[in-house]
């Protein structure tokens, strides 16, 4: 994948940027289908009714749980908050333990820097978790915001703003890449060009729907053979 036997595909001429989702995207998913099933049984074991989580992301189940507990015994909020977060952690890095890159990614990410690309990665998962996968990551990208990074997560715009201050670039210079339809949503929000990826579990349909740009069977194909 040497630089003078491809190029970037076309919509990402202008970049100066990319950034990438982590699992799903240059790794296979590290969620369990049934990570969000175990937070929400333990939810029902602090007695959190239904409609206090129905419908939000992992970490936001977390959190609205928690709140609406501090209502009822700030103890016991944070007691479950401590204990949620510990089981999804304790998942991932179990996943993470038994997960490695996609074959493709180092040359893809040496291939992109060589362009002079800054590249960054904005991901829901811990950074343990990416850096158990991915051990020398941060070899190859210029930033890295994980879950615990910072307190906006996707689908808040800061997590990726946050990432583009970083590395002292724009989102009108810049695209998203990931798996997911949170990060075609995200990313428009923010007015960057989003290309989905067919490497985790969501359909094309799915991501053009979401706002995908363009949606490609994995992140090595954003380089084209010339």
């Amino acid at each position: 994948m040497q630089s003078n036997e491809s190029q970037l595909t076309p919509i990402l001429a202008k970049c100066n940027c990319l950034l990438f989702d982590f699992d799903g995207t240059l790794a296979p998913n590290l969620d369990l289908p049934d990570m969000r099933k175990q937070v929400i049984v333990m939810c029902n074991a602090y007695q959190v009714p239904d409609a206090v989580y129905s419908g939000l992301y992992i970490v936001e189940v977390i959190e609205a749980a928690k709140k609406y507990l501090l209502t009822k015994d700030p103890e016991q909020a944070e007691e479950f908050s401590q204990n949620a977060h510990q089981l999804i952690r304790s998942i991932e890095l179990n996943e993470a333990s038994k997960t490695n890159p996609f074959t493709w990614v180092e040359d893809l990410l040496v291939s992109l820097r060589s362009r002079s690309i800054k590249l960054g990665v904005v991901t829901r998962n811990c950074r343990e978790g990416v850096l158990c996968v991915f051990p020398q990551l941060q070899e190859y990208v210029d930033c890295l915001i994980a879950r615990d990074d910072t307190r906006y997560l996707k689908p808040d715009i800061r997590h990726l703003k946050t990432a583009l201050e970083k590395m002292g670039t724009n989102s009108k210079k810049s695209a998203m890449i990931g798996d997911g339809a949170l990060d075609m949503v995200v990313g428009k929000k923010l007015g960057l060009k989003c290309i989905g990826v067919l490497t985790g579990n969501t359909t094309k349909d799915d991501l053009s729907l979401a706002g995908a740009n363009l949606v490609i069977n994995e992140c090595k194909d954003i380089l084209i053979s010339t």
